[in-house]
């Protein structure tokens, strides 16, 4: 499990700075929130699906089923980002 927790702490420094950026900022156009609160819990499914496949619980046991995950959710944070910033640019 030290892995996993290395990573989260080395993962949580980017997000720590792009809070600052968003929140010490004037203006932030609104499809940009969008984006951050969807890559957030993207990701934070990232280092769900981790720690369920360190633990082995149910399905995660598989190691293939924790791959599976992970295509999944890179297709779906991927796709989420690219619609996002295709309507954030069409909006404004």
């Amino acid at each position: 499990m030290l892995p996993f927790w290395f990573g989260c702490i080395a993962g949580a420094a980017p997000w720590v700075a792009i809070s600052l950026n968003i929140v010490g900022s004037k203006t932030v156009p609104g499809f940009v929130y969008g984006i951050f609160i969807s890559l957030f819990v993207f990701f934070m499914s990232f280092a769900l699906n981790q720690y369920m496949q360190y633990r082995e619980v149910g399905p995660w046991r598989s190691y293939a089923f924790g791959e599976k995950v992970y295509l999944v959710l890179s297709l779906g944070a991927k796709s989420a980002l690219a619609w996002q910033i295709f309507g954030g640019s069409l909006a404004g």
